[in-house]
């Protein structure tokens, strides 16, 4: 506070030393924290991973002894979240092996004194369908998946075809 004599009367209006708020930030898209890298990041709480398995094995044994049907219903719904999450966490991870591979490759190509070669979005598509046409035909899934894709491009074809209306 500022020190004033005791001689003067105190003005009306007294002068404040304004405090310095405290400025909150989000480190999320703060330059401080640094570069999200998600290798870095996976690394860093891969210890998350057993927690949420933890996790869905007693919301499991929980579903398993519940007998109210909302509570059943809840409880079904928080497990299917959680496969899906696991699932996407999965996906990306393969996701992400793949492109440090080819990234590998690249400069194992460029240490040899060859040209990189980056595959366009097309192509790792279509790398993809295959590996996912590969992995469906190991576990004995192709067929019900290939006649889901035939039904929905039907469904697809019938809707550009003129209906019997307009005839």
């Amino acid at each position: 506070p500022l020190e004033l004599s005791a001689k003067r009367p105190v003005p009306f209006l007294r002068q404040v030393i304004p405090v310095r708020k405290k400025v909150q930030r989000d480190p999320r898209f703060d330059d401080l924290s640094g570069e999200y890298k998600p290798e870095i990041f996976m690394k860093t709480y891969s210890f998350l991973d057993s927690i949420k398995k933890q996790e869905k094995e007693m919301v499991q044994k929980q579903l398993k002894k519940c007998r109210n049907m909302e509570q059943k219903e809840k409880l079904q719904r928080l497990l299917n979240r959680m496969t899906q999450q696991e699932q996407a966490q999965k996906k990306q991870q393969k996701l992400r092996e793949r492109e440090l591979s080819l990234k590998r490759q690249q400069r194992e190509l460029a240490k040899q004194g060859k040209k990189p070669f980056f595959l366009k979005k097309s192509e790792m598509r279509k790398l993809e369908l295959a590996e996912k046409y590969a992995e469906l035909k190991r576990s004995g899934k192709l067929e019900s998946f290939l006649n889901k894709k035939r039904k929905r491009n039907a469904i697809k074809d019938k809707r550009h075809l003129p209906s019997q209306k307009n005839l």
